[in-house]
């Protein structure tokens, strides 16, 4: 395959385990032979697209992340397991929602040899997080790694906030659930993959509970923040795997969402292809 003749930026949305589509979405570049020349990523979008950085396939996204959702039981044990005072912490705080150590979960999530630094990784990248302190958008692009992404994934009543600096940051999802902005000017072709999701449509004859009533207004909130970014200023290429039906701790339907991913992945190389051809007969004429 040729190379691909014009640089590409990467913006990966927030979403829960919606966001295991980006892996396809990532397959599906590394296919084509595309290595993008940044990254941008929120929550779900930071976690995966900060190991991508850092080098790991596509492909090696996936087995990893099939291999760490297959078992729930050994998850739940990789989630608590701690130094004894945090784990005594984490039972304290069974009778609150905020149950999840984002740091813990990147342990589960993120393969075993990512850097420590931004400075470590081998494609440039942002994580998109709220700033609780200054209550605005904190886009961190170096010095540690960890806690600035553990802090783009931390949804308000179900993960802790995550301390840095003199402040605290929890889910970028609040303020730019979509973060191809970010990468603007950056690349010749930016592509940005929106995994908020709307209404699933499924009827329902009991209340949602206080968990699901969290993670659903959450997913209301990015969507509609999203469709207005995008009204006002669309990324080069928009993909938008149909991921509806899932919700964001429905990581043990990896294998579904994939499928969803994947069904994205000849409109990704279709997408990046058409963006070319515009950008060569501008560029001709």
């Amino acid at each position: 395959m040729s190379e691909f003749p014009f640089s590409v930026a990467v913006a990966l949305g927030g979403g829960g385990a919606r966001g295991l589509a980006h892996i396809s979405v990532l397959e599906a570049l590394d296919e084509l032979g595309v290595r993008p020349c940044a990254i941008a990523g929120t929550s779900i979008g930071a976690i995966i697209g900060a190991a991508y950085a850092a080098g790991f396939s596509g492909a090696q996204l996936r087995a990893h992340a099939e291999a760490a959702f297959r078992n729930r039981m050994r998850l739940a044990r990789r989630l608590l397991r701690s130094r004894a005072r945090r784990r005594a912490r984490t039972f304290s705080d069974l009778a609150h929602p905020a149950l999840i150590d984002a740091e813990r979960f990147l342990d589960a999530f993120w393969p075993q040899g990512m850097p420590e630094t931004f400075e470590a990784l081998q494609i440039p990248f942002t994580a998109v997080t709220t700033d609780f302190r200054l209550r605005r958008e904190a886009a961190i692009s170096s010095g540690l790694l960890r806690p600035a992404v553990g802090g783009s994934m931390a949804i308000p009543g179900l993960v802790r906030p995550v301390a840095y600096g003199d402040s605290f940051l929890i889910d970028g999802g609040l303020v730019n659930p979509l973060p191809y902005n970010h990468l603007v000017g950056r690349a010749d072709i930016v592509l940005a993959v929106d995994v908020s999701g709307t209404a699933s449509g499924r009827a329902r004859n009991r209340p949602p509970s206080p968990i699901e009533t969290i993670i659903v207004a959450s997913q209301i909130m990015m969507n509609a923040i999203s469709e207005r970014m995008i009204e006002e200023s669309p990324p080069d290429v928009l993909i938008s795997p149909a991921v509806n039906q899932y919700l964001a701790l429905d990581l043990f339907k990896a294998k579904r969402i994939f499928e969803a991913g994947d069904a994205c992945r000849a409109q990704v190389i279709e997408g990046l292809q058409s963006a070319a051809a515009r950008l060569s007969l501008q560029r001709r004429a």
